[in-house]
């Protein structure tokens, strides 16, 4: 009898954000698979450490390459590609043999994350839980007491790999936004915020619920670059009693 994969959301960080549920199946699960840079632990595997029992199979899933080539290059989609289908064999195989597996996904499973990529090659084949996790930008706006959203504010979720025109013309339409995937764009996405008059609502978090998280004004972050774990926050001003 086949086991069952389950995508654990982790959370934005901090282990103690991690579900019932989430704590409850990783104790339970006889295979703990995570993603992480090739020869690293990993940021996933560091966020579920206390709740991982030693008696389980651990499985690193190491991408080939992260930053290297550009994203939408044909080099990255091919060697993504081959490393999602090596992946799932390896999950496939250790299914087949009738062992539960969790899938750790940082923040939440089906929120810009790598788990989607894996579960659609195996959710016709075996059956699959989905246990939800709180977003990176859900913990990083309760880390800077930001309020989001208010009234009938419109929120965007823009990644800062868009053109420049679009995150000027999506910023300008917008109440409300959180942009992600920073990185080398991060240049890019702060002239963005200054050209829509922006700026100055803006909160630049870095590691946000995590020991080390650092939260700006956008105005004031030195350098064009910021790293993985960073986004940008825009609250809304909207209707309020």
């Amino acid at each position: 009898m086949s086991g069952r994969l389950y995508g654990i959301g982790l959370g934005p960080g901090d282990p103690e954000l991690l579900t019932v549920k989430a704590v409850r199946l990783l104790k339970s699960c006889s295979v703990v698979a995570y993603f992480c840079k090739s020869g690293r632990r990993g940021n996933a595997r560091a966020i579920a450490d206390r709740w991982i029992p030693e008696t389980c199979e651990e499985l690193p899933l190491g991408y080939p390459l992260t930053t290297e080539v550009p994203f939408d290059s044909p080099e990255y989609v091919s060697a993504l590609s081959g490393f999602y289908e090596e992946a799932r064999a390896k999950l496939a195989e250790r299914l087949r043999n009738g062992q539960d597996v969790a899938l750790l996904a940082e923040g939440d499973p089906l929120f810009y994350g790598s788990f989607m990529h894996l579960f659609i090659r195996l959710k016709n084949e075996f059956d699959t839980e989905i246990v939800p996790g709180v977003t990176g930008m859900a913990g990083c706006a309760a880390a800077a007491g930001a309020p989001m959203t208010w009234g009938d504010d419109i929120l965007s979720v823009l990644p800062g790999t868009l053109p420049y025109e679009a995150l000027v013309e999506r910023l300008q339409k917008t109440d409300a936004a959180v942009v992600m995937k920073l990185g080398k764009n991060f240049r890019k996405v702060r002239r963005a915020f200054a050209e829509t008059g922006r700026l100055e609502r803006a909160i630049y978090v870095e590691r946000g619920a995590m020991p080390d998280q650092k939260i700006i004004p956008l105005a004031e972050k030195v350098g064009d670059d910021a790293p993985y774990f960073s986004l940008i926050l825009m609250p809304g001003q909207g209707r309020r009693p």
